[in-house]
């Protein structure tokens, strides 16, 4: 993923967090799962740093968003235990697979720091940014 589409990634789902009225963490990431981009803004619990971190890294190596990664990491799914493994991951809503319009993965992006609800609001926002 180039630099200057995170940055713009970055800048729309800060814009949409301020509009929101929350304070997240934005953690972007290559398709290997390494950092691109990363921001806390101001007031954000520190746990949200790593949340947002593990949130993209999950959508990233499992090329599927958090929300469904969860699905199957749940007591009764298919995958029990499964966000145990690779460092840990995230088993809710706020990570987003990134994808180019011919289907290839380019990273992904994690939102932290606000309700589940709002976090993938927010992600979604800036994952429009690759559809612009």
């Amino acid at each position: 993923m180039k630099a200057t589409i995170a940055t713009a990634m970055l800048d729309a789902a800060h814009s949409e967090a301020q509009r929101m009225g929350v304070n997240v963490c934005i953690s972007i990431l290559d398709a290997a799962a390494w950092p691109v981009a990363f921001l806390r803004m101001e007031g954000t619990i520190l746990g949200a740093v790593d949340v947002a971190s593990k949130k993209a890294r999950t959508a990233a190596l499992f090329q599927m968003d958090s929300a469904d990664f969860a699905k199957i990491g749940r007591p009764d799914g298919r995958a029990y235990t499964l966000e145990n493994t690779n460092g840990g991951m995230a088993s809710f809503g706020g990570g987003l697979v990134l994808k180019a319009a011919d289907g290839t993965l380019l990273g992904a992006i994690g939102v932290s720091g606000a309700s589940t609800e709002e976090d993938i609001a927010i992600a979604r926002v800036a994952a429009n940014i690759l559809s612009a």
